[in-house]
This record gives structure tokens, sequence and C-alpha cells, in this order.
């Protein structure tokens, strides 16, 4: 079976769940395509795909060569990538939509009404049928991708089955299938325990960019970051070795900083060399994104969750508030706990990218983030090792759900080899 592939624009998240997912199709002929931050990660982790195409779709030429890719192929894998699942529905390819945020997409119509939409598509073109759900937000056009779908893997979460029993109640749209962890379980089983760890702290910031988040635009947490990490090296001499990964320090935006005769190197790696060091490192601090927690209680890790860096954050923290780890996650709401965060992705992201300035440029408000920030990494290091045990059993109880081997070999059966899927 030929399968197209590709995953939202949205940080590694996703982009990192695609790649768990195809790992376990070997048997298929998998074909990456996209860009930006999702195409970033795919070249990294190539041997996950047996072709990549980078095209981007907003240049015609492109876009007219992912539709003929859609129409000559047998299945397309979407995750969270509401656009290249309508453009496989307009090309007549069933579509398997995989979803790590199922519960979190906001609606403002009902959800019978957006069926409704769905329902009088016009499949002639994808113009057609893009101008038909123009009425929708971007969260209300991932809902409609999952109705337009033939099947539906969410990870579970807080509110997840809420969210499928309303889809069940329409009576109509993909069969859902609850899963667990969205992660590279092979990467994860192979790491190798109890080496000598090369760092004593690992910050994991993630892709970072997304619809508003970039390097170089809308970067205030970034900046932020570069005035605080030497300002770590100087308050903690217990982490005289500390790596911070993440996409924004790919290729020649490498770096390191020294300080107080301790170093902080900032670097990309792939994602298997990125899960050696979450095995070994004493110490994980991480952009609270679900993908990263799930990989980090995989290898029986409980790391300190950083500020938010965008509404998905907050949202992901919030609904983990009863546990460890999302009360002892750092947040902006310890420097400035009257701020109010708009509930609405684009413009919470954007609240968000303004408070992250307004800390870095104030050196009071800079101060108290500082010392707030020590206080929960005080904390966090001076955990017992049961203490620890508690808090990623206590996170396993809350996502676990049905392994994703077997939710693939539901949806897809047999690879093309013959053997069961995982």
């Amino acid at each position: 079976m030929r399968i197209v592939m590709g995953a939202q624009n949205c940080g590694f998240g996703p982009a990192a769940e695609l790649v768990a997912v195809s790992r376990l199709l070997p048997g298929h002929h998998r074909v990456f395509v996209g860009d930006g931050v999702a195409a970033s990660f795919a070249c990294r982790n190539a041997d996950a795909f047996d072709v990549i195409h980078v095209m981007s779709r907003s240049e015609p030429v492109q876009a007219a060569a992912l539709d003929a890719l859609l129409a000559s192929c047998d299945q397309v894998v979407s995750v969270m990538d509401a656009e290249l699942a309508l453009r496989a529905v307009v090309a007549g390819r069933p579509v398997v939509m995989v979803d790590s945020l199922f519960g979190f997409w906001r609606a403002e119509r009902p959800l019978a009404a957006i069926g409704a939409l769905c329902a009088g598509l016009p499949r002639s073109s994808f113009a057609a049928a893009d101008r038909h759900l123009a009425p929708l937000s971007a969260h209300e056009r991932v809902l409609a991708a999952h109705l337009l779908a033939r099947h539906g893997i969410v990870q579970n979460f807080p509110g997840v089955t809420d969210r499928t029993a309303a889809f069940a109640a329409l009576g109509t749209g993909p069969v859902t299938h609850l899963s667990g962890p969205l992660i590279d379980l092979a990467g994860v089983g192979d790491v190798p325990r109890g080496g000598a760890p090369e760092y004593d702290l690992l910050i994991n910031i993630g892709g970072f960019r997304n619809f508003l988040l970039d390097f170089d635009v809308n970067n205030d947490y970034l900046r932020l970051l570069d005035r605080w990490i030497p300002d770590l090296l100087r308050d903690w001499p217990r982490f005289p070795r500390v790596l911070v990964c993440g996409g924004p320090f790919g290729g020649r935006r490498e770096r390191s900083y020294e300080t107080a005769g301790r170093r902080a190197d900032c670097r990309l790696l792939p994602q298997r060399a990125l899960l050696r060091q979450v095995a070994s490192v004493p110490h994980y601090l991480l952009a609270p994104g679900l993908t990263a927690l799930h990989e980090a209680l995989a290898l029986g890790r409980l790391p300190l969750g950083l500020h938010e860096q965008h509404y998905a954050h907050l949202f992901t923290v919030r609904g983990l508030g009863a546990t460890l780890f999302g009360r002892a996650a750092g947040r902006f709401a310890d420097v400035l706990p009257g701020r109010r965060i708009p509930e609405d992705d684009v413009a919470g992201t954007a609240a968000l990218v303004r408070t992250a300035a307004r800390v870095r440029a104030d050196d009071t408000l800079y101060a108290l983030f500082r010392r707030t920030l020590n206080e929960r990494i005080e904390d966090h290091v001076a955990l017992t090792a049961a203490q620890r045990d508690h808090g990623v059993e206590e996170l396993r109880g809350v996502l676990g759900g049905p392994p994703l081997p077997s939710v693939l070999a539901t949806v897809f059966g047999k690879t093309a080899d013959g053997a069961r899927v995982g």
C-alpha cells in the first residue's frame, strides 16, 4: 500500500507522532509530504520514510504536484493537518486522522453544524471544498477533517472521551480509536539505560515554530531564554554541563554559553539521539508538549515543565493540574499572577509572546522570573526517587490507553509484506 503522510506545522510534536506511526508501518511505501518545521523533523528522521517530498502548498506548482501524489496513493495519514486531509478527500482517498490534541480544538458552532457542512462538501476541486469550509475557524477545520476521515486515532487526555462521545452521537463520521502515547516506541525501547550522562541537565524546548512563533519573528520566548541561560549557569553549580535542545538551534544556529566555569550547549538532535539524552541525564526540563512528556514517561523520567510557549502548553498544564507534574510546572502566572491569557489559540499565544517580551525587558519582572523558576527547579531536584516514580505512574494513569501498535493493526490490518503491524 502506498501511503502519503503529513503533519501539522506546529512544533515538533505532530511530526514526531507521524514518525512514530510511520515506523510501525514498515511493509507499506511511506511518502512524507510537507514543509516548514514538519519537513525539518522528517528530514532529520529520514529512515522513518521511504520517500520525502519537501513541498509548499502555497506554491501553485507544488500544490498541484501534491494533489497528483494524493490521487495516485492508496491511503493518507494526516497528523492534525486539516488541509492535507481535505485535499485527500477531494482526491477520493481514504484518510486516517491522527490527533494528540483531540479534546483541545475549540468549536464556536455545534458539532452537528460542522457535520452538516461536511455532508455538503463539493469534491470537484480543492478550491471549491476550501471555499465551502471558509466559515470554519482553524480549530473547527481540524474537527471537520476528522468528520471527513474514515478513521481517527486519538491520543488519550482528560476530555477526550467526552469529544469521542459527541462524535459518536452524530451517527456519521470516522471510526474513532482511542490510543495511548503516540510516540516512537521502538526508539524508546532501544535506548540504553544506566550509561554515564554526557550532561547534568537537559532543557528541551521542542520545535518552537507554529502559526505565530518563529525563530526570528515573535521569538520573545527564545530571547528570554538567551537572557536566562547564563543566569542558570551562575545560579546552579550542580549543573556544570547543560544541553539545550530544540528546533531553534539547528545548523548554523547551534551555539554555546560559558559562565562561571560552566557550559550550556544549544543543539538540535535527531529524535533517537534526544531520547538517549533523556534516558541518561540526571535532571530534565521541557516545554510542556505532550509528545515530549510521553517520551519522558516511557523512559521512566519525570521532567519539570517550563513556562508556556503557546496556548496549547497552557491547555496541557491545566489539563494535568491535578498531577504532580501539573502542579510543579513553571508558568508565567508565577511572575504576572493577574495576567489574563485569552482562551483562544491565536490570541492566547500572542498574549504569551507579549508576556515573554515584558518579562525579558523589565529587570524587576525578570528577577522575579529567575527567582521563581529557581524555586521550582529547587523543589524538583529535591524530589526523592519514590516521589518521582509516583509522579510518573500518576501521569501514566491519566494518559494511558491502548498501545499504538495494536490500534494501527486494527486500522491497517496486515502490512504489505504480510506481517502484522507492530
